[in-house]
């Protein structure tokens, strides 16, 4: 059977067991994902699973409750909903229920690049290769992944849909005796990853980072690499821009105000590579704009916390919303210089991994600065600092989303436009909105990297950004 059959199944069996007032939404998800995984520069492990996922959620005389399975047979659906319906009758009351997605159109996701879908080890295994050999004898580990997607929907108000989705990603380091360099891209199509070109740019970043020099601590002005500006992308997401957290005033969004610098716009665009077009309960998915020009527009919305707030679904249930909350999960940080303020005119990345196009290397520490949007924004710091990555982060306060972590891989010392030194690694507190403020941002690359995230189907689409100012607090071991 096709997923939409065994969806519809699942919406039958429920009517037929909890009878005509039952009302029921069905999400079946076939998935094949796949993992190379490579340390001390070979490959050491490989592993590959392929499975059928069904997600039934049900209403019952003003009772939800939900269930999911792995046996697609007759038994095996016919006991999910047995299962299902027994939870309700014993769940408490759920006034809240805002009932069944409507039939509604999907849109047409972007086409399926048919050799990510079915990539094999052998193609994940060339790009390991690539990168090994791009960083020139030094120690390299990391992973490259694939994932294929086919999901279908169908719920007892006569609403269905379906679709597919892929995906590449690479997360790979380079090492010397004492510094890491990173590279990570991720991408609907195969073609589009380059190891070689994420293996020169980590090696290049490892190597500049050697002899690093203690930097007292201290607020500083800092040029963020699409890496370290991911951290910022998830954090606004999970704590800032989720529906949940906003009905329970848990956020900083405050919708129509300006709190960001007007060159900041976000846009979660689910369907700007090949994701699924409708979200876990059958909402057909779009392009939300969250920020335009610094001015908060919207959160995200799944039906339920879209009931409480008096607006409408924006597309962003998933499974597990009633715990986190339904937030964006592929968002964009505009690099383009529409807002007016702060864009810059940086060199576009000649390759996925951003490895070529290097600027300003031969005026600092060589290989610091690996693309041209990076080396125009560190060429207009008087004194400052440019950052590879951000790690390890915990949100101290999620109302002001005051955050704490450490750098990684690679930090440096910029003064009049040019990188003099590698630094040691830092801990920093900041609130993440205030250091997007109005004022507070410098300049923004034109031409955004997509980072992957750990979840497959999750990324942060992101250029390098310069700010105005980023607190320090100590050394990465206070």
């Amino acid at each position: 059977m096709s997923e939409l059959e065994i969806a519809g199944r699942v919406v039958e069996l429920v009517r037929r067991l909890g009878g005509p007032d039952a009302q029921a939404e069905a999400v079946v998800t076939r998935a094949d994902l796949a993992l190379t995984r490579f340390a001390n520069s070979f490959i050491h492990q490989n592993v590959a699973e392929s499975g059928v996922e069904v997600r039934l959620r049900l209403h019952l005389g003003g009772r939800t409750a939900a269930g999911s399975g792995s046996v697609v047979t007759a038994d095996g659906l016919r006991a999910l909903v047995e299962r299902t319906l027994a939870a309700a009758r014993l769940c408490p009351p759920d006034p809240a229920w805002p009932g069944l997605t409507a039939p509604a159109p999907t849109a047409t996701a972007a086409a399926l690049d048919e050799a990510t879908a079915y990539a094999e080890p052998d193609d994940r295994a060339e790009r390991v290769r690539a990168f090994v050999a791009a960083v020139g004898g030094l120690e390299a580990a990391g992973y490259c992944r694939t994932a294929h997607r086919s999901s279908a929907f169908a719920n007892s108000a006569g609403h269905s849909a379906r679709g597919r989705s892929a995906e590449v990603a690479m997360d790979g380091i380079a090492r010397t005796g004492g510094s890491d360099g990173v590279a990570r891209f991720c991408a609907d199509r195969l073609a589009d990853l380059d190891g070689a070109a994420l293996g020169v740019r980590a090696a290049a970043k490892a190597r500049a980072a050697a002899d690093p020099v203690e930097l007292p601590p201290g607020r500083y002005e800092v040029v963020l690499e699409p890496a370290a500006v991911a951290d910022l992308l998830q954090n606004l997401s999970w704590f800032g821009f989720n529906g949940k957290r906003y009905a329970e005033r848990q956020s900083f969004a405050e919708p129509g105000a300006a709190q960001f610098d007007p060159a900041v716009t976000l846009v979660d665009d689910p369907l700007g590579g090949s994701g699924l077009p409708f979200d876990a309960e059958g909402t057909p998915r779009r392009a939300v704009t969250l920020v335009e020009a610094g001015t908060t527009r919207a959160v995200a919305h799944d039906r339920r916390t879209a009931a409480e707030a008096g607006a409408t679904s924006t597309g962003h249930a998933l499974a597990g919303a009633a715990t986190w909350g339904p937030m964006p999960r592929n968002l964009r940080l505009s690099a383009a210089p529409a807002a007016g303020v702060g864009a810059t005119g940086g060199a576009p990345a000649a390759t996925a991994g951003g490895g070529s196009g290097a600027a300003g290397a031969g005026d600092g520490v060589p290989g610091a600065v690996v693309d041209g949007d990076t080396a125009e924004l560190v060429a207009r710091v008087r004194r400052g600092l440019l950052v590879s990555d951000l790690w390890y982060t915990r949100v101290l306060d999620p109302k002001s989303l005051v955050v704490t972590g450490l750098t990684r891989n690679g930090v440096w010392l910029v003064e009049d436009g040019v990188v003099t030194r590698a630094v040691r690694d830092l801990r920093f507190t900041e609130s993440y909105p205030r250091a997007l403020g109005p004022g507070a941002v410098l300049g923004l690359g034109r031409r955004a990297a997509r980072q992957p995230d750990r979840t497959d189907g999750v990324w942060w689409e992101a250029p390098p950004l310069r700010l105005a100012s980023w607190n320090f607090t100590g050394g990465a071991s206070g």
